[in-house]
């Protein structure tokens, strides 16, 4: 990003004028306190005509946060879907508790709804299996480095 600019003759608050961001988000780029995401690369490779894979794989601190921000996305999406299978469960119990059940004069049973308990089992139950599987995922990773 500092070739890019000292390149093109610009100074802090050009450059982030030219890509609308703060000055102070170019200096912590430039002072690696921080790294600008996947879209901002884009956005700056197709502003100066510099190559994409020179943005990101010239310096190996922007491979790294892209790569880490990847996994982070990964785990995030991991979470809400177990988390919606297990609201989904509960919902669904919720629903079976509100429905009536009858006996008619024959002495038969009839429940309307009977599919729905073991519907919300196998919600509830497929969301906490992808949710320790993520976990466990997380816990082998950490323990490989």
């Amino acid at each position: 990003m500092k070739n890019i600019r000292t390149d093109n003759q610009l100074t802090q608050e050009p450059l982030a004028q030219k890509l609308t961001v703060s000055r102070q988000t170019i200096s912590s780029w430039k002072n690696s306190r921080n790294f600008s995401d996947l879209e901002m690369a884009v956005t700056v490779a197709k502003l100066f005509y510099a190559p994409l894979n020179q943005l990101i794989l010239g310096d190996d601190t922007m491979t790294d946060k892209l790569v880490k921000d990847g996994t982070e996305v990964k785990k995030t999406r991991f979470n809400m879907i177990s988390f919606l299978l297990m609201l989904i469960g509960g919902i669904l119990f919720v629903i079976k508790g509100f429905s009536k059940s009858e006996i008619d004069s024959n002495g038969f049973l009839h429940e309307p709804f009977f599919f729905l308990i073991p519907l919300g089992y196998l919600f509830i139950f497929s969301g906490l299996i992808l949710f320790l599987f993520n976990l466990v995922k997380r816990q082998m990773n950490k323990f490989k480095k």
